[in-house]
């Protein structure tokens, strides 16, 4: 048993859909959260600037005394986290792994759509990890840049959301599954569903995530002996839409707190 935080970063409010499953799942646990609102967003930048971002995410963490870090960002996951746990001595979890390995366990998954952001497309990351996992796999991947903006501004549910959703999804209504590959996105499942088939798996990776991280703490005997967990919550810019957004999505009271790690 571990009584220390978890820890969890994305460029800004999409971690958050993370956030509230493991809130759900392990709600026992204590969260330290690093939004990086000074840098979001995260999707048009190199991939040199998403490693320098990761470290200096993490390093701030680890002076939190965290015992895991969850990468809950798809564009740091798909561009940094193989580097980053080659250097850091703690458990880092992404979404990409536990998204393939839940993939992996359905039989009747044989066409899969990806949504993320232009630099986890670039990448080609899910295509990897998907056709090694099953090289049959018919794998549509679609950017999707300007819905994670629209997050942090709380666009997620009005017409110009809708409308957007409708374009980018055009192509992919007929997939067996549609992975919500940046974290962001599943602030839109509304509308998302409204234009997807009713029988395509829409797959949030938070409570992929969430589920994932439950049964690796428990066998490496970390999970909390807390009564209810504390969240703490940081932003590297406290100047934005994020506590509103927070605020409506968690329904838990938000007090946000500065996080100086850039330099």
């Amino acid at each position: 048993m571990n009584r220390n935080a978890i820890g969890m970063f994305d460029s800004g409010v999409g971690g958050l859909t993370v956030m509230k499953e493991v809130i759900t799942e392990l709600p026992e646990e204590d969260i330290i959260y690093l939004g990086d609102t000074k840098r979001f967003p995260y999707g048009s930048k190199s991939k040199e600037t998403i490693i320098k971002c990761t470290k200096q995410a993490i390093d701030f963490l680890l002076t939190k005394n965290v015992k895991a870090i969850v990468i809950a960002c798809g564009t740091a996951t798909s561009q940094a986290l193989d580097e980053v746990k080659q250097i850091y001595n703690i458990p880092i979890i992404g979404i990409i792994e536990p998204t393939i390995n839940y993939i992996n366990d359905k039989d009747n998954i044989r066409s899969v759509g990806v949504i993320a952001t232009a630099g986890t497309i670039n990448s080609k990351s899910w295509e990897k990890n998907l056709f090694k996992m099953n090289p049959n796999l018919e794998v549509i991947s679609k950017a999707c840049p300007l819905l994670a903006p629209m997050a942090e501004e709380g666009w997620t549910e009005n017409e110009i959301a809708k409308l957007t959703i409708k374009e980018y999804l055009k192509e992919l209504h007929k997939v067996d599954s549609l992975i919500l590959g940046c974290t962001h996105y599943p602030l839109f499942t509304k509308a998302i569903e409204e234009e997807m088939d009713k029988d395509v798996d829409i797959i949030n990776t938070g409570k992929v995530v969430s589920k994932y991280l439950k049964r690796f703490l428990t066998e490496k005997s970390l999970l909390s002996t807390n009564s209810k967990g504390n969240y703490d919550i940081y932003l590297t810019d406290l100047d934005c839409n994020f506590e509103k957004v927070a605020k409506e999505f968690l329904n838990l009271p938000i007090e946000l707190k500065k996080a100086d790690i850039l330099n």
